[in-house]
C-alpha cells in the first residue's frame, strides 16, 4: 500500500486528512472492524487479500459504514470501543449511523 503523506495541501493550506473507522461484513455474516484514510482503497486490500489477517480467512462482501474522525487518535478510540461491543450492538451502531434521524457517533 502507497504510503500517505500527514500533510495534504489544499488551496495553499496544510491540511491533515480525516481517518475513517468503518465496518464491513464478511460473506460468513461476521463483522470486522478497522480504520483507514482511504476505506475504498482499504475494502480493495481486503478483498484482494491484502488486507488483516481476519479478512483474509473471512473474505469481506461489503462495507456496512464508514464514519469519518478528524485525526488518527480518534479514529482508534473509536475502533477500540467498537471492537468491545458484541456482534448485535455492532449492527444496532451501522442501523443508528444508517439512518439519519436516529444518529448517534462513538466519540
Amino acid at each position: 500500500m502507497p504510503e500517505v503523506p500527514s500533510i495534504i495541501e489544499k488551496s495553499g493550506v496544510a491540511e491533515r486528512p480525516s481517518w475513517f473507522l468503518y465496518l464491513i461484513e464478511c460473506v460468513d455474516g461476521s463483522i470486522y472492524t478497522g480504520i483507514a484514510i482511504d476505506v475504498e482503497a482499504r475494502f480493495a486490500a481486503h478483498v484482494s487479500g491484502k488486507g488483516a489477517r481476519y479478512t483474509r480467512t473471512h473474505p469481506p462482501a461489503r462495507v456496512l459504514v464508514s464514519v469519518e474522525y478528524p485525526d488518527r487518535s480518534s479514529a482508534l478510540k473509536a475502533e477500540y470501543r467498537i471492537k468491545q461491543l458484541k456482534p448485535v450492538a455492532k449492527r444496532e451502531f451501522v442501523a443508528q449511523m444508517t439512518h439519519p434521524t436516529s444518529k448517534t457517533d462513538i466519540a
